[in-house]
């Protein structure tokens, strides 16, 4: 296994672990996917993706004190088949990879509903398979191609959204009236917690799809070149990403047009710029947002054949999966990876315009499985460390352990339960126990037939 991984070429600089890490935390989730969470919070959406984002924030510092010891490709697979045993292992690889394909499905959704803003006859699956096969064909270049993919449309995202929370305040305090009257669409409508309490708790459903991906930080240990440095560096930066990038960036939003007069049928980013008559900056806000979903669809299709790698390393899947090409690329793993994602091209074929709110829930259920993953391996491997007395030596202690680990298994216990409330989510729910199983018998067989 070692062989193998060493194979896998350390192309990721530093500023493409930064980037990627940004990649991650900035996507689809947020530019679209905060439309059903204003619904469900209005203003106090804000106060979710706070909440929301302190969890994921501590769930990666305890996979980024694993990856920091052992950077591996394969990540929290491989630690879980290590430190809990052989069926969390192959639990959680198959659970990742059928995540992200979810995820990819979901991103060239957007990739249609976003073209059909300028567009409005295009079909949706044409965008989805044009994207497909683009983004494919980078990935089978080699993996610094996909770093400087992905370095180039994280920036795209990055400056975007600065430039628009600048030039937001700058229409609140000049062109709203004065302060404080010009902040009055944060309680004018039904208060700052218009549906209360249980309004943010349903919000979190959907917020917590806006941060999956974040871990992608821990696939990439294994092709950076650096890992000691960069991955501490990506890990502690996330929290102020999403002080800025999510709760900056929709207080803003809040601020600037009433949060019910927001529908589905664009991201509420172009909608508000163009509902406040500035269609330039509406155009380009598409641009942003259709830039971010193909990103995070690449990210997507990364991870998906890394897993492969690792579960192939492990046993876990196809020996195939472990060959890799001249440049270091797991071809096999990304045909693979990118062509389960056709399915959603024949979705949005007979059902466009229902397919995005279907593929959310069932990609939340999936990442509530992963995360859960990590953190109880992360209190395995800790209390490994305990037993070898060698907790003093591990460079990237993560925070609060255990106290921190039992809160977010409580966390994500809850948004299982409260994705059981919410109409388009309860197949997904019911379906999860029925994905578990079907994961343990393919674990027995792959047992009986050794």
């Amino acid at each position: 296994m070692e062989q193998e991984i060493r194979q896998m070429k350390r192309g990721l600089k530093n500023r493409h672990m930064q980037m990627i890490a940004l990649g991650g935390a900035i996507g689809t989730g947020l530019f679209y996917g905060s439309a059903p969470t204003i619904a469900m919070a209005g203003p106090a959406i804000t106060l979710s993706y706070l909440i929301g984002g302190v969890i994921i924030f501590f769930i990666m510092r305890m996979l980024g004190e694993m990856a920091v010891e052992e950077p591996v490709s394969g990540s929290f697979s491989y630690y879980a088949t290590k430190y809990w045993g052989e069926f969390p292992g192959f639990l959680s690889g198959w659970n990742y990879w059928f995540n992200y394909v979810i995820v990819s499905m979901a991103e060239l959704t957007a990739v249609g509903i976003y073209m059909n803003y300028w567009f409005p006859d295009l079909p949706q699956w044409t965008s989805a398979l044009t994207c497909l096969i683009v983004i494919t064909i980078v990935n089978l270049i080699n993996v610094r191609m996909y770093g400087e993919f992905e370095f180039w449309a994280a920036i795209v995202k990055v400056v975007a959204i600065v430039c628009m929370i600048i030039f937001g305040l700058y229409i609140i305090f000049t062109q709203m009236g004065p302060f404080p009257n010009n902040l009055s669409n944060l309680w004018q409508y039904g208060g700052y917690m218009p549906h209360g309490i249980g309004g943010i708790a349903m919000s979190l459903v959907i917020v917590m799809f806006s941060f999956g991906g974040i871990e992608l930080i821990g696939i990439t240990a294994g092709e950076a070149a650096e890992p000691t440095k960069t991955i501490p560096k990506a890990i502690n930066q996330v929290i102020w990403r999403i002080l800025i990038f999510y709760i900056g960036t929709l207080a803003v939003l809040m601020t600037l047009y009433p949060w019910n007069k927001i529908g589905m049928e664009a991201s509420p980013f172009v909608q508000i710029f163009s509902n406040i008559g500035i269609p330039a900056a509406a155009n380009l806000l598409n641009i942003v947002v259709l830039t971010a979903a193909v990103s995070v669809y690449n990210s997507a299709i990364y991870s998906n054949s890394r897993m492969l790698f690792g579960l192939a390393s492990q046993s876990n899947a196809p020996e195939s999966f472990k060959s890799l090409s001249k440049n270091g690329v797991p071809v096999r793993g990304i045909f693979v990876s990118s062509g389960v994602t056709l399915v959603v091209v024949v979705m949005n074929y007979f059902f466009p315009g229902k397919v995005f709110m279907y593929l959310i829930s069932i990609a939340v259920a999936a990442v509530v499985v992963s995360w859960f993953v990590i953190v109880v391996t992360h209190m395995k491997y800790r209390r490994l460390r305990e037993k070898q007395n060698t907790v003093k030596q591990i460079r990237f202690k993560s925070l609060g352990y255990p106290f921190i680990n039992y809160l977010c298994l409580a966390f994500l216990a809850m948004i299982v339960v409260l994705m059981t409330q919410v109409e388009d989510m309860q197949l997904a729910v019911g379906l999860l126990p029925v994905w578990i199983l079907l994961l343990w018998g393919g674990f027995k067989l792959k047992h009986r037939n050794k």
